[in-house]
Formats: C-alpha cells, structure tokens, sequence
C-alpha cells in the first residue's frame, strides 16, 4: 500500500460552534482515534485541523494509503476511517483517522482489479464488476493497492462470488455471497446460443 503526509493543528475546542470557524477558515475539522480509552471504555480521539489542500489528494482519489499524519510536529501512521461531505455542496465537512500499527489488523476496503479475458466475452457475453471494493483484515503492510482477479476461465452467463475468492495473508470481510463480477448475455450472444441449439 502506497503512504502519503499529511500535516495537522491539534485544535483544543470541539463542538459545532468551532468545527463551523474552522471550516470558514479553509480547514477541516478531523479526529485520530488509537489505543487511548476514556473512562467509560470509549475511544478517546485526538482532534486537529487539516487544510482542505492537504486532504484533497487523500480523499479524492480511487486509491488507498497509509497516512503519515504529522500533528504539531509528533508523528504517526495512521489510515482514513470515515468522511462526511455536506449533503448539498459536496463539500468535505470531516475527517476521521485511525492509528495504525505493522502488527495489528485492520479492515479496509481494496479496489477490485479484473485480470485477463473471460471465455464468456469470447463467447459474446459482457463482463461487469458488481462491486468495486472489497473489505479485507490484516495488518496494513499485507493489505495491497488493489485485489487482482482472473476471470480468464468465467463463462457466459457465469458469476465470482467473494467466497471462491482467496488472497496470501488476508482474511476477506465482505460476506461470501456477494458477487463480485460476472458475464452477461449479449442479444448476440443469445441469438448465437440459438442458432446452435437449432443447428
């Protein structure tokens, strides 16, 4: 998995009120949530600010990172966990990070990538992906920049679901029924079935 910096503020006041100036300022309110527990049990977050130039190349973009976060000059690695945008202008409201370590397993969501030529689009058919991530667990350094699937040997008409799926040194989260991809019948690949069976 490919690492990017990102530079932070530590802001000392939350709520609304200063997440609202902060916004008007050009900067986005953020959390870093890590082994720290409050009392109650309940992770205890660190929030900073980040500018909106120093988040956009990690939020808009198909790929995945590893952040290196870099508040008030103390360092960690750490992964994007949630976004929230307005629901109006798009606009990046929030931004949530998790501390992350070359040990403990995380979930993340992984690009799916489609290797090769199905034998169903050979046939007639056309190949579609119904998903285009997959959640996968392991420690950050195993997890890759994409999921590489070979649908060279799926048929016209066929399906790969996530539970034929394996992968070297990760568990995958997404539930085993879900289809990933599969090749659907074409009218010219259905007329040619036809003609066949007539033959």
């Amino acid at each position: 998995m490919k690492s990017i910096n990102v530079k932070g503020t530590a802001r000392p006041n939350t709520g609304k009120k200063a997440s609202r100036e902060i916004r008007k300022a050009g900067a986005v309110p953020c959390n870093l949530y890590g082994e720290a527990k409050g009392e109650n049990g309940l992770p205890v977050a660190l929030s900073f600010t980040a500018t909106q130039e120093e988040l956009r190349k990690l939020v808009y973009t198909p790929d995945i990172y590893s952040v290196n976060l870099n508040i008030d000059g103390k360092e960690c690695k750490a992964v994007m966990k949630e976004l929230q945008f307005h629901p109006v202008t798009d606009a990046l409201l929030h931004v949530d990070f998790y501390e992350i370590t070359e040990t403990k397993p995380i979930v993340m969501e992984v690009p799916i990538k489609l290797n090769g030529l199905a034998e169903g689009v050979k046939a007639g058919g056309k190949l579609a992906a119904s998903v285009r991530k997959l959640k996968v667990k392991a420690p950050y350094i195993a997890i890759p920049e994409k999921l590489n699937i070979d649908v060279t040997n799926l048929g016209l008409g066929k399906t790969i679901k996530v539970g034929e799926l394996k992968f070297e040194g990760l568990e995958l989260v997404t539930s085993p029924s879900v289809v990933v991809c599969q090749v659907k019948m074409t009218r010219s690949a259905m007329s040619a079935a036809a003609k066949a069976s007539e033959e």
